[in-house]
């Protein structure tokens, strides 16, 4: 019966470790905004820059400011040049966000949203956000080449992120009741071999 409640009471810390992180709405995370709204600062260095390749086209990212800051202004860069002749993508791109957590992994909390759709300027796409609370994202950059649609994934980080997450507070009581079960059993032990010396010592 111990063994039985000790296995309930580890299903109950788990399951509040996996459930809880699930009422922060991702529409509050990361925000829309045109992107001539922000201030352009050549001096400003950028905190991620990315370069891939996708639909024949060399890609680079960059998000600004170098830091980004829960509840703050931010801006999204994005190149697109054709690797053949260099030419900047002529089409629109639109950029998606979702959470980038553990519980993705299992179609928990995965939802993508839109936060604008923007055409070229000046050979760059420029996407203004404004950052919500402090975690780690992935940010989507979606164009079409001839029909085809490419995504291409980005991370951004937000803040610090808590350093103690759902799977830490989880994977520490498991830690716990592993002990603590270790602990009974060997008590257990110890007292049925006292017992049976005990047993052996008695006089028939």
């Amino acid at each position: 019966m111990k063994v039985n409640a000790g296995l309930g009471l580890m299903a109950l810390l788990l399951g509040l470790g996996l459930f809880v992180p699930l009422q922060s709405p991702l529409a509050h995370h990361v925000l829309g905004r045109p992107g001539y709204s922000l201030n352009e600062d050549s001096n400003t260095p950028p905190s991620v820059t990315v370069e891939t390749q996708a639909g024949g086209y060399a890609l680079t990212y960059m998000v600004f400011p170098d830091i980004p800051r829960p509840q703050s202004q931010g801006r999204i860069n994005f190149y697109a040049a054709h690797l053949g002749d260099g030419k900047p993508y002529p089409g629109k791109v639109k950029f998606l966000v979702r959470l980038d957590s553990w519980q993705s992994w299992f179609g928990i909390n995965d939802h993508m949203e839109t936060i604008g759709v923007q055409s070229l300027d000046d050979a760059v796409f420029r996407q203004g956000v404004v950052f919500g609370p402090a975690g780690d994202y992935i940010v989507t950059a979606e164009f079409n080449v001839d029909g085809n649609v490419h995504q291409v994934d980005f991370p951004l980080r937000i803040g610090i992120p808590d350093t103690i997450g759902p799977i830490g507070i989880s994977v520490g009581a498991l830690f716990v009741f592993l002990i603590g079960f270790g602990l009974v059993q060997r008590r257990r032990a110890l007292t049925g071999k006292i017992r049976e010396h005990q047993g052996k010592e008695t006089p028939s």
